[in-house]
């Protein structure tokens, strides 16, 4: 349901708050034709574990809930409307990544598929991984030839099964990547799907496959080797802004630079993982938004690290707290950006 005072066109509301009880989840539009694609037969969304978006999030009130950006609610509805990946820019610790989780807690689409990368990361990481060994092994061992228990999805493969709703995925820190991964990605961003090649050689004997996939116990059929989404996924692509990306990638994102949080949004954020502001959690939150001015942008997890203590008991008016407090609000562009 759409929020007074809100386009009627919003699906996602920038709340972060799951569906009520007993109620389905927001319908989604229909893509555009040119983003439609016809895999199937239909998988039904797998259950999330809210704990593991409260973890994350915290229990937002619905009051304090709704302090979104308008640029931010309104660019992550175009690119659900248009099934286009979001490429989403700003400094460490600004809430890019937590962007993936509210989306897929307030529309019901299951657990974030997560796919962090470093330097290492092959394109391949994230479709399928085959254990050709492992197969050898139990070949000898007599232990059977299910070549499907030896494939496991990524969490780009996973996210392409052929899902009724989009399932959310999470590339995480892309700009850490090799200079090829970006352009790697457009093939099946554009088509929609990818082929296994263990199992497409197999394919004539073996059409049907169940093979392991990036959920925890999950698992899922591959017929004739090839992976084909039903519903595109719903792709978050968060950069620290370290390095550009080709134009030819850009062109098929939407993009979203992510402000430093003011006085209000960090004040909804601690009360999320607090349930409510402590007195001196004021203080606390003026403080650092004064420090992040001056360092050029802190990470809200290290307003939250300091919150904790400081509500554990650690806090006394004296040099202790101010030198504890210093340690934990450093820049983080000293030694990196991690």
């Amino acid at each position: 349901m759409t929020a007074p005072g809100k386009p009627g066109w919003w699906i996602y509301q920038g709340h972060g708050l799951p569906p009520d009880a007993g109620t389905e989840p927001p319908e989604l539009p229909d893509p555009p034709g040119w983003r439609a694609f016809d895999g199937g037969p239909p998988l039904p969304t797998p259950p999330a574990s809210d704990a593991e978006f409260v973890r994350r999030l915290g229990v937002p009130s619905p009051i304090s809930a709704s302090d979104a950006a308008v640029d931010e609610i309104q660019t992550v509805n175009a690119a659900l409307y248009l099934r286009r990946p979001l490429l989403v820019t700003g400094n460490p610790g600004t809430g890019k990544s937590s962007l993936a989780h509210k989306v897929a807690r307030e529309l019901g689409l299951g657990p974030v598929l997560q796919w962090p990368i470093s330097s290492r990361t092959a394109f391949r990481d994230g479709l399928w991984e085959y254990d050709a060994i492992g197969r050898v092994q139990a070949a000898t061992t007599e232990q059977g030839d299910d070549i499907g228990g030896f494939v496991r999805l990524g969490p780009l493969g996973t996210a392409l099964l052929p899902y009724d709703r989009p399932r959310v995925l999470l590339i995480d820190e892309l700009d850490k990547s090799d200079i090829h991964l970006p352009n790697d990605l457009l093939a099946v961003f554009e088509d929609g799907e990818f082929e296994i090649q263990p199992l497409a050689r197999v394919a004539a004997t073996q059409p049907e496959v169940t093979v392991f996939t990036h959920d925890r116990g999950g698992q899922a059929t591959v017929r004739e080797g090839r992976v084909r989404c039903r519903a595109f996924p719903f792709v978050v692509i968060t950069s620290n802004g370290e390095r550009e990306f080709p134009p030819a990638f850009l062109r098929r994102c939407l993009r979203l630079e992510m402000p430093q949080p003011g006085l209000e949004q960090l004040v909804s954020i601690v009360a999320a993982h607090f349930q409510e502001v402590p007195l001196r959690g004021q203080d606390l939150i003026r403080e650092f938004v004064a420090s992040s001015e001056r360092e050029g942008g802190l990470a809200n997890d290290q307003l939250l690290n300091a919150m904790h203590l400081a509500t554990s008991g650690a806090y006394l008016p004296d040099e202790n707290w101010a030198l504890l407090r210093d340690a934990l609000w450093q820049r983080l562009n000293v030694g990196g950006t991690d």
